[in-house]
């Protein structure tokens, strides 16, 4: 069944999807006393890279061109079983939860393969970087999916996000809001992670030793690079709805203000991204780690509040 609401509500944040970043940077660059680029520079940036034209190593194969497109491909379905509207998902099944997480994978997969593709020492070390940090952030996401699907009796991305508030969500209880806490702090340590923000990663960045998502797109250009450019904007938009969705549940609130406090939501999560940024310098590789079993042991210590209560 074609559910409108959520894919008018969907095309709207893949809209404003590319403002979340220029958000955090501008609040970065405000805070740190400089003027930073305007608000919008990522739709230029995009606009400038779609009019250019790929340039491909003949050392690389078909799998470096086909990553691009598969990256946005399932950054997209993963944002299709998110109830963005507050009550459906354009995509809902049960077990969707395991579907998100598996989309969003496989996307790293792509781009990993991509970046071993040209045969550059370089990126494999970028490339081994990421998944290395990618077992640290997916058991902690999916950690938080089981907290929410113990809070809300649901096994669906839908249920936990954009059904009718259950007993769970509306008792106020003291343990249920301290869960709902814990658990929007450990998506947020990955959404920093996710989508290589300091102090996991800089996307500014052009230091060597010190880059993993940046160079592992180092050859990619013209509108493939338009394509990854974006979809890491999406998924900016995907966590944040995460983060937003745990702290205000849409379900209470009617189909347009729910919109509208998901994209304010977002646009404070932006800005929060910023103020980390400009608080906090960059963690060195081998801290990393650390970072992130900290958002894991955060959704674990939820979890453990839901069951003993």
């Amino acid at each position: 069944m074609i559910v409108w609401p959520a894919i008018v509500t969907l095309v709207w944040l893949l809209v404003v999807a590319p403002l979340l970043p220029g958000i955090a940077t501008k609040t970065r660059a405000w805070l740190t006393g400089r003027r930073g680029p305007p608000l919008l520079q990522l739709y230029f940036d995009l606009g400038k890279l779609w009019r250019k034209r790929c340039t491909y190593s003949r050392t690389t194969t078909w799998m470096f061109r086909v990553a691009p497109l598969t990256l946005l491909m399932t950054t997209l379905g993963a944002a299709c079983l998110l109830p963005l509207d507050g009550s459906h998902a354009v995509l809902r099944f049960s077990g969707d939860f395991i579907a998100f997480a598996s989309l969003l994978a496989l996307g790293r997969f792509a781009l990993v393969l991509a970046g071993l593709d040209t045969g550059s020492s370089f990126e494999g070390m970028g490339a081994s970087r990421d998944v290395t940090f990618a077992t640290f952030t997916e058991p902690a996401l999916l950690l938080g999916f089981a907290t929410l699907a113990l809070l809300s009796g649901s096994l669906s991305l839908t249920g936990m996000f954009g059904t009718a508030p259950t007993p769970a969500w509306t008792a106020g209880a003291g343990h249920v809001g301290a869960a709902q806490a814990l658990i929007a702090t450990s998506l947020f340590l990955v959404l920093l992670a996710e989508t290589a923000r300091v102090p996991v990663d800089d996307p500014a960045t052009h230091l060597e030793l010190t880059m993993i998502h940046e160079v592992i797109v180092l050859d990619h250009s013209g509108p493939d690079l338009a394509v990854i450019l974006y979809s890491g904007a999406v998924k900016l938009m995907v966590f944040g709805a995460l983060v937003v969705g745990v702290l205000i549940p849409p379900a209470a609130l009617s189909g347009v203000r729910a919109v509208a406090a998901l994209t304010g939501g977002l646009v404070l999560v932006a800005a929060l991204v910023g103020v980390v940024e400009s608080a906090t310098a960059r963690l060195r590789l081998t801290r990393v780690p650390q970072f992130l079993v900290t958002a894991a042991a955060l959704s674990a210590l939820a979890t453990l509040l839901v069951l003993l209560q």
